[in-house]
């Protein structure tokens, strides 16, 4: 069974061969009592032609009915009439039944760094439900720096795949020393390639973006639906325009309060409480290739694969083979959706006998290289929205050589890579903007905040979280395997969701679907 590009996407790239660092961000809201300052003021003004503007609709490439438009959006926030511009890219398919109009409906499938525009267009503006797409306008954005949204680039595509071949399991300080080389010459092309864009791809920014794109549309509010990172660039938003909120759906859910290297560690959790869910039902087949025992068998198996593939890389049928780093992305892309796991117990096996092109398709699937040795943006704005929104897990190597345990404990087989994968955002050349802490949105209308039980990327613990600070949720559980809930195969959990959408009604306290 086939993992798509678009079922990649959907899911977004909750881990990256540089990193996974979400966090929160500095609430933008004003505090109603006290009149705006004439900084404020000013800089409402100079806001104003933003929020005026006007789109010029067009049929996008490739038609299907889809129409695209170009949104110009400040630079720099705090200096709206001399920083410069970005422009957004835009896309919607307008309603296609003859009820009430309920207004734009925009989504976001997470990253950051996945495109809102692609998710639209092969998935959410097809294959969402007809009665949503009857009421909706279903729209999407890339936010800056993502895509079509003035992409930031760091790396020749040779280089890039160099660098998804550095070994991340450092075994000697040599090893540790290209490591590190690595991730400064990934940060130095970012830095050379994006300019001053680099500096302004925060999730605040990107959530203020979202504001311009709904005043544009003429909505009142904001109606949206984000899955993974998505949930937070959601969250912020409703956080900074509480009065702004109509409909939001989060599922699978970050939570902003926790620091960089916590969430890490989390999600190397998350991804052992995948893992187990797979090889549990893996030993019970015949063919399993990790064993027929137990859990245990299988742990031991997959680590003892690792160790052989860092030592000596095998071929992968073109110039490529497969070392311990590709191999292990490969597997946690597949992790993503029990779907794959057919997929991954084949390319476990073929790996095994040494035939590394089913977990080089896995990871190439979720780098987004294609066949051509293309690689789209996703891998550079991950950790250019990242090393932004939060001070970095770590500063040096002896700091992951310190939390070393600690993520070997939340996880045998993949916590060395995914500690050392932490390092990255030490060496970028722009300093964060952003804080950890809770996101409370007070004053905003219903918000459903959605968590899958065995989730790999984003912990359930983070969606009970999330919901328990914002001050208007109400938390939806999918008790089951996989990354985000809505539209993955729970008519428990899509009819809760298609009526909170058309009736703004949620789901009671507490409701859990399997």
């Amino acid at each position: 069974m086939d993992i798509s590009r678009r079922t990649l996407r959907a899911f977004g790239a909750a881990f990256t061969g540089v990193a996974l660092l979400l966090g929160g961000c500095t609430s933008g809201a004003s505090s109603p009592r006290k009149p705006p300052s004439t900084k404020a003021s000013v800089r409402a003004a100079a806001l104003a032609p933003y929020y005026r503007q006007k789109l010029s609709w067009r049929e996008c490439r490739g038609g299907a009915g889809f129409e695209c438009a170009t949104l110009k959006a400040p630079l720099d926030y705090a200096r709206p009439d001399g920083g410069g511009e970005v422009k957004l890219a835009v896309s919607r398919k307008k309603v296609t039944g003859s009820g009430k109009r309920l207004g734009s409906l925009m989504v976001n499938p997470g990253g950051p760094g996945g495109s809102a525009i692609d998710y639209l267009q092969s998935y959410a503006g097809i294959g969402y439900p007809a009665r949503i797409r009857a009421r909706y306008d279903m729209v999407a954005m890339d936010p800056r720096g993502v895509a079509a949204s003035q992409p930031i680039t760091c790396l020749s595509d040779k280089q890039m795949d160099a660098f998804t071949q550095t070994d991340q399991t450092p075994d000697a300080p040599a090893e540790t020393r290209r490591l590190v080389a690595s991730y400064q010459k990934f940060a130095r092309g970012c830095a050379a390639r994006s300019g001053r864009l680099l500096g302004h791809v925060s999730t605040v920014e990107a959530a203020r973006d979202m504001d311009l794109l709904r005043a544009v549309l003429g909505d009142r509010k904001l109606n949206y639906v984000g899955a993974s990172y998505g949930t937070f660039l959601g969250a912020t938003y409703a956080d900074l325009f509480p009065r702004r909120v109509g409909r939001l759906v989060l599922d699978g859910a970050l939570d902003p309060a926790l620091s960089s290297e916590r969430i890490n560690r989390d999600q190397t959790a998350g991804f052992e409480t995948a893992f187990t869910a797979f090889a549990k039902d893996c030993v019970r087949r015949a063919s399993c290739p990790l064993g027929t025992r137990d859990v245990a068998q299988a742990r031991r198996r997959l680590s003892a694969l690792f160790a052989r593939l860092d030592a000596h890389p095998v071929p992968a049928g073109e110039s490529r083979r497969l070392g311990e780093s590709l191999a292990t992305t490969g597997v946690l892309a597949a992790l993503y959706d029990e779907g794959a796991w057919p997929q991954l117990r084949t390319a476990l096996r073929s790996a095994t006998r040494g035939d590394g092109s089913g977990l080089l398709t896995l990871a190439d699937l979720y780098y987004e290289r294609g066949a051509d040795g293309s690689y789209a943006n996703l891998m550079y704005a991950n950790p250019a929205v990242n090393c932004l929104d939060l001070p970095p897990a770590f500063r040096t190597p002896a700091d992951v050589s310190k939390s070393l345990a600690a993520f070997q404990k939340a996880s045998p087989v993949f916590g060395k890579a995914l500690a050392w994968a932490a390092l990255n955002c030490a060496y970028w050349p722009v300093r964060p903007t952003g804080t950890a802490h809770p996101l409370r949105a007070k004053g905003a209308a219903p918000i459903v905040v959605v968590g899958t039980t065995r989730d790999p990327a984003t912990p359930y613990t983070w969606a009970r979280s999330l919901a328990s600070q914002l001050a208007s949720a109400t938390l939806l559980t999918y008790d089951g395997d996989g990354h985000t809930a809505y539209g993955r195969g729970s008519t428990c959990i899509d009819t809760a969701i298609d009526t909170y959408l058309l009736t703004g009604t949620p789901p009671p306290s507490g409701k859990r679907c399997t």
